[in-house]
């Protein structure tokens, strides 16, 4: 061989020799980003999952509910969070657009109306024949419940008293018991109103229970109302009325179906895995009303689209029922006297809810501005009171579901030394139980603990959910009323009074307005003292009146200025033919879940359009936290700056979130004082993903702090922009 050719061949192979530790240097880089051993997360956290993980896992696949169309993300609000950082107006707009899911379904209802109808007929007989009309829900929808009673129908009926004429043909073809025919009952009874009693949601127990307790029996109309449709305690009612008509000696579906309704916002597929759903789609007995709208504008949080429809569409039919009956025996004008303009069509009551969208939307600047002064006030820890009269159920109603929604403090009980909840209710009042009275329109009714004990510690087999309920039973009775004080007298003015920087938000209803004119009404007495302390004052207006109207009623109020530190929010919608006010409430719940959900998506306790600061209080609420835990991980580690940085993990697994988050509860419970109103699912993503990085666990205490100071958002930006 020539030396030509020699010397060639040694650069061949000097040149292979070079490509072959190039190649294996590359590989070396990239054995290091995807090592081969990599330690599981529970692992490297040391984490053993608790028995009642193990048993959440295993055990309650029916109350993992991800796979929901409400638990779905919308893609109207997708980037919620951010968008309302930098625009607030732009931020509701989104909000408000998902609102139009319920036109689109309402329309469609208009065509399709056939089991209102019925549903309205069977009010109609109930009313004709004096049986009860018992309307039932959990959470959302049985503070729904509620408001059918306390708002819609006892107002009705005392203001028809005050016309004599009228109730005494009233009286002779009713009864004078006509009030208390319909009855108003959520999951827990009254005290569920504040805040729910864990354990209780997930019992088909105690959906009969209550029924047995307030006496409902066979005949009576039973309208249950679940926001997904696999809400155990309401589907233990809606199926223990059933047995009622089942146990007797001859069971007809046709007659129990013009009696029981069930009505829900999922699509039946997405029911159908989990049995209890399923027991009910497939009753013959039973009348199924599916209102789904689609996934809510926060991912799972159905006080929002899914109840707005519900309260919209159970009102409108207890108004139609009234409307028919009343028919029979009152004249023309006297219809008119109780608020019955013209004869209802149901198909006409639908289609109004787009005219009340539009009048809400149409304030979007005011609405706006509301917000950022609402959310400025917990920036700088200071605290808001709401006022209202007969919108103070609407009212409570928001303010209690932002707990749950957005772990916050509940209300605060007359025994807290200072204020701790961000936001308080009042109404006028003399005292604690006049205050209760004004709300729900009787005595409070709690739960007796000794109807519900025996059944508690005989029926309920699971461990975890009796050891719940039993516990939850002693804050269910008729003492709880004692412990809320929403009264505008003595004890909230001495012990709650506004300081500077407070916010105070009088909301008010027409006919109400015209108190704003009066130097002594109660409106104005509230708005004087939160003025007169230096803090900022809302004012809501949900009425029938002209600008140049309410023009001249606010300029009464002398140190009160829509500029600056003050908000306007008028909201012009028509009492024609509502005699029950329907539209005007429903109105006023579009502009406060809107306007509650801005606040705390700018206060960062929204993750794109996620609930992540869920309490996760109960089964339902548990899978959700998993879920949120597992899809924010699983996002950041597939992200290319996290894979480019970290290399490539290994997506946690839900058995693996559950495990996190449930050790997350015990940690944050047993340190209660310093991790005060800390979110489980902040606390479980920051720690599951800042062990990932640095390759060894995060202590709990560190996690506490860093879910403090950064913050989830923050910290989910920082960890995904790194360069």
């Amino acid at each position: 061989m020539s030396s030509r050719l020699i010397f060639s061949a040694f650069l061949l192979a000097l040149f292979s020799l070079l490509l072959g530790y190039q190649a294996l240097s590359i590989s070396q880089q990239e054995t290091q980003k995807v090592p081969k051993a990599e330690v599981p997360i529970l692992e490297l956290l040391r984490i053993s999952p608790s028995s009642e993980s193990i048993d959440y896992v295993k055990n309650k696949t029916q109350f993992q509910l991800h796979t929901l169309l409400t638990e779905q993300r919308h893609p109207k609000t997708w980037d919620l969070s951010e968008r309302i950082q930098k625009d607030c107006e732009l931020g509701l707009r989104m909000l408000f657009s998902v609102d139009e899911d319920i036109v689109d379904r309402l329309e469609a209802l208009a065509r399709d109306k056939e089991a209102l109808e019925q549903a309205a007929q069977a009010v109609e007989q109930a009313l004709l024949s004096k049986q009860k009309i018992y309307i039932y829900g959990c959470g959302a929808t049985g503070r729904l419940a509620k408001q059918m009673e306390s708002t819609f129908w006892r107002p009705f009926w005392q203001e028809a008293k005050k016309k004599r004429r009228i109730w005494s043909k009233v009286k002779r073809h009713l009864g004078e018991s006509i009030e208390n025919q319909l009855i108003g009952e959520m999951t827990g009874g009254d005290r569920a109103l504040i805040s729910s009693l864990e354990g209780f949601e997930d019992l088909l127990l105690i959906g009969r229970l209550q029924l047995e307790d307030r006496k409902v029996e066979k005949g009576d109309v039973v309208i249950c109302v679940t926001e997904g449709g696999e809400t155990s305690s309401v589907i233990g009612t809606i199926l223990a009325a059933l047995n009622q008509w089942k146990s007797g000696e001859s069971y007809d579906p046709e007659e129990t179906k013009n009696k029981l309704y069930f009505i829900y916002n999922n699509p039946d597929e997405k029911l159908r895995p989990f049995d209890r759903s399923r027991r009910v789609l497939d009753e013959p007995g039973i009348t199924k009303i599916n209102l789904t709208t689609g996934p809510q504008s926060i991912t799972g949080s159905t006080r929002m689209q899914a109840t707005t429809i519900e309260t919209f569409v159970v009102g409108n039919i207890l108004q139609q029922a009234l409307d028919r009956t009343l028919r029979k025996f009152l004249s023309k004008r006297q219809m008119a006297a109780l608020g019955f303009k013209s004869e209802m069509r149901l198909e006409d009551k639908l289609k109004e809810f787009s005219y009340i969208l539009e009048q809400v939307r149409a304030n979007l600047p005011d609405i706006a501005k509301f917000t950022e002064l609402e959310a400025l006030t917990y920036m700088t820890d200071n605290f808001s009171t709401y006022f209202a009269q007969k919108g103070l159920i609407t009212v409570f109603i928001d303010s209690t579901e932002r707990s749950p929604t957005f772990r916050l403090f509940p209300l605060d009980t007359v025994k807290e030394a200072k204020r701790k909840c961000w936001i308080q209710v009042w109404t006028p009042a003399a005292d604690l139980q006049d205050a209760w009275q004004a709300f729900l329109g009787r005595p409070f009714r709690g739960l007796s603990p000794e109807f519900y004990r025996k059944p508690f510690e005989e029926e309920i087999r699971d461990f975890y959910l009796k050891r719940a309920a039993l516990e939850s039973l002693k804050n269910a009775g008729n003492n709880q009323q004692f412990l809320y004080d929403f009264s505008f007298a003595d004890f909230n003015l001495k012990n709650r009074a506004p300081a500077r920087g407070d916010l105070g938000v009088a909301v008010l209803i027409s006919p109400e307005e015209g108190w704003l004119g009066k130097k002594n009404s109660d409106f104005r007495k509230f708005i004087d003292l939160f003025l007169k302390n230096g803090a900022s004052v809302s004012v809501i207006l949900i009425t029938d009146k002209s600008s140049k109207q309410i023009s001249k009623l606010i300029r009464k109020i002398p140190d009160f200025r829509a500029e600056g530190k003050n908000s306007l929010v008028v909201i012009n919608i028509d009492k024609r033919n509502d005699p029950l006010g329907i539209n005007q409430r429903i109105a006023l719940k579009i502009l406060l879940n809107a306007h509650s959900t801005g606040v705390m998506a700018r206060l960062g306790k929204v993750i794109g359009n996620t609930m992540t600061n869920v309490s996760p209080s109960n089964l339902k609420l548990i899978g959700r936290a998993t879920y949120l835990v597992q899809s924010h991980v699983n996002d950041v580690l597939s992200h290319p700056n996290w894979v480019r940085l970290h290399g490539i993990k290994r997506p946690i697994s839900y058995g693996e979130a559950n495990a996190v988050l449930f050790d997350a509860i015990k940690y944050l419970k047993d340190k209660k004082k310093e991790a005060g109103q800390t979110a489980e699912v902040a606390f479980s993503i920051i720690r599951i993903l800042e062990s990932f990085r640095l390759g060894k666990a995060l202590i709990r205490g560190r996690t506490l702090i860093m879910v403090k100071e950064t913050g989830l958002s923050q910290y989910l930006s920082n960890v995904t922009s790194q360069q």
